[in-house]
């Protein structure tokens, strides 16, 4: 199963197991966090050097989701590139690579806390979008309407399962909003159980693992099993 559908404000959505999210009925892909070139923003302030391959990585794995579900629309949820920088100081073949994957869709970049600025590239660049009943912006708010979806914090689920560590991104979800995981190669993830992430989520929450099988499980679930380990 690559693949778990929910209902949010009215919408029918698909979280998929690569961590993208499909909007089957507008044909809307949404990624969050690719920080696409991160490796670079990291040697350009004197970091510790990582092998410059996570574009690509992350270009290759979008691309697939692109190539299986023809969106029309892909809306890039905030934190698209590591800064501002890092959207002219691509590498040619990943620049190529990015313009075949705009060419002839309509693309929308959400403004994150790590490239707050407009970037040398085509598309819609926003602050965040409506569509319908939805509203997409990078960093979740803490009183919003039903039908938020945003990015920012990296959720990722640690569970103990069968003696053995259980470690994934994950969707969270519940009847007012949902938070994606980074898509990016070289993102790390901000624990569930983390009191930045409790406060956004109802009772009736649900995390949806990235991977195979993308389960969804019940967050009060997962937390009282961590607890009585």
């Amino acid at each position: 199963m690559d693949e778990t559908s929910l209902l949010l404000a009215g919408a029918r959505l698909v979280a998929r197991s690569s961590g993208a999210l499909w909007w089957p009925e507008e044909r809307l892909l949404c990624v969050s966090d690719l920080h696409l070139g991160k490796s670079e923003r990291i040697a350009r302030r004197g970091g510790t050097l990582l092998p410059p391959y996570e574009t690509a990585e992350t270009l290759d794995r979008l691309g697939a989701e692109i190539t299986r579900l023809a969106p029309a629309t892909v809306l890039c949820l905030g934190d698209s590139f590591d800064d501002v920088a890092s959207a002219g100081d691509l590498a040619e073949a990943d620049m190529a690579r990015l313009l075949v994957l705009m060419a002839g869709r309509d693309w929308i970049w959400i403004a994150g806390n790590h490239d707050p600025g407009p970037i040398p590239l085509g598309g819609r660049h926003l602050a965040e979008h409506g569509r319908g009943a939805l509203c997409f912006r990078h960093v979740a708010l803490a009183e919003t309407a039903p039908g938020e979806i945003s990015g920012h914090y990296h959720p990722k689920l640690r569970l103990a399962l069968g003696g053995r560590g259980l470690s994934r991104p994950c969707f969270l979800h519940d009847a007012r909003r949902l938070m994606l995981p980074a898509f990016g190669a070289y993102t790390g993830g901000l624990d569930t159980g983390r009191p930045e992430l409790a406060g956004f989520f109802g009772p009736e929450a649900r995390a949806i693992l990235t991977g195979s099988p993308c389960l969804a499980l019940p967050l009060a679930a997962t937390r009282a099993r961590r607890r009585a380990g």
